[in-house]
């Protein structure tokens, strides 16, 4: 199994990046694990800006030369983790950013016949690991779970990519937010993950 992790926080002192170290602790140890790469989105400098012009077209997004490296690693990977916080009930600019460009039509999709799209990036899996300092429960109870539905149905759903795996973590900024149980709980689920 290939795993690429997309880190989306502009701290290497936050929680994020202990969940980070985490994932590759486990993921170093897994027998399963071939190879892991690590796209750090801050540390990159990927720029989330959408551009379209005369020379820049949306339709040509698929093909754009700026983007081969990370349509590369999107391809390579068998598994796909973001870990990120979760801010005003979503990912953080830079990763929508980076999901804009990225999940483009003739590569990460295509127009189907009827209303659905075909997904072409079938087989894969993916783990979202966000935190956020609001209650566990907030985006269930107050946001009808907006960002689960984001990040599978409107995301990975569309892009063929079935296989879904959350680790949702509220209170993080509590002293009585558990974070030693929960950066143990990602670390043996990478562990182990098959």
């Amino acid at each position: 199994m290939k795993v690429l992790v997309i880190y989306t926080h502009p701290n290497h002192d936050s929680l994020c990046y202990s969940f980070l170290q985490k994932i590759l602790q486990g993921a170093g140890e897994n027998p399963k694990v071939k190879e892991v790469q690590v796209l750090d989105l801050y540390e990159e400098g990927f720029n989330p800006l959408l551009v379209f012009n005369q020379e820049k077209r949306r339709r040509d997004m698929h093909r754009d030369p700026d983007l081969a490296k990370y349509r590369e690693q999107l391809l390579w990977a068998d598994k796909i983790v973001l870990v990120y916080p979760i801010w005003w009930g979503r990912p953080p600019a830079m990763l929508l950013g980076y999901m804009d460009q990225m999940f483009a039509a003739n590569f990460a999709y295509r127009d189907g016949k009827g209303h659905f799209a075909e997904g072409l990036l079938k087989g894969k899996s993916a783990v979202c690991v966000s935190t956020m300092k609001g209650p566990a429960n907030y985006p269930l109870l107050w946001l009808h779970n907006a960002h689960k539905i984001l990040m599978k149905r409107a995301l990975f759903g569309f892009v063929g990519i079935k296989k879904v795996k959350f680790f949702e973590f509220g209170n993080m900024e509590s002293p009585k937010g558990k974070q030693a149980e929960k950066l143990e709980k990602v670390y043996r689920y990478f562990r182990a993950v098959g």
